[in-house]
């Protein structure tokens, strides 16, 4: 009983960290100097007057994933599957605190932020593409884990769309940074809406099983 109460309450951090950073990043995209969430990376409102509050996101969203992690390896029995799925999910959370240290280059004619001018920049463009990746592979084994569940069998769907949607997203984001530049900030957002999500479903249905 006790490990369903410590699961139920790891599931319900996780939500509300996500709700938290969606709305920082929501209210930051408002401040100046006026991102433009269509045209330019997410990674660029930790750079300016209010970059700190970004910077503190980055970071709470590894805290997020930590405790949806800790709330998943608390569902059934322990399997390779699940095992490598955590493992990787848990690699694209550490990768966000990562990006807390090393600011990326604006790219000031495009507003892009895709070009990299300086060691830090390279570390974060680095790291932002093997934490999307590793968080990608991540949701997408975890998806397949979940279908196995018994307790978990009605939110497997939704982890599928959303899976789905932070793939979509994560082939766009390819595309953009070569041929769309100018869309490569919503094609990061859809890639984020379907990791966070994902991540805020799952544990919305690890805590109604708990």
């Amino acid at each position: 009983m006790a490990e369903v109460s410590r699961r139920r309450r790891f599931a319900t951090a996780a939500m509300i960290g996500v709700v938290v950073y969606a709305l920082v990043v929501g209210v930051l995209q408002l401040l100046p100097p006026h991102y433009d969430p269509i045209r330019e990376a997410e990674s660029n409102l930790a750079v300016g007057p209010f970059g700190w509050i970004m910077n503190l996101n980055f970071l709470g969203r590894t805290v997020t994933t930590a405790f949806a992690l800790l709330a998943i390896s608390r569902v059934g029995p322990a399997t390779g599957l699940r095992r490598v799925g955590l493992i990787s999910f848990g690699i694209g959370g550490a990768s966000s605190a990562v990006l807390a240290f090393f600011a990326t280059d604006v790219d000031v004619p495009s507003g892009t932020g895709s070009a990299t001018s300086t060691p830090s920049g390279l570390v974060h463009l680095l790291v932002a593409a093997i934490g999307f990746a590793a968080a990608l592979l991540g949701i997408l084994i975890l998806t397949a884990w979940l279908r196995y569940q018994s307790e978990l069998r009605q939110t497997y769907r939704v982890a599928l769309a959303f899976a789905a949607l932070a793939a979509g997203g994560a082939l766009w984001l390819a595309l953009s940074a070569t041929v769309a530049p100018g869309l490569i900030g919503l094609a990061e957002r859809i890639c984020l809406t379907g990791v966070l999500g994902w991540t805020f479903f799952v544990c919305a249905g690890i805590r109604r099983a708990s």
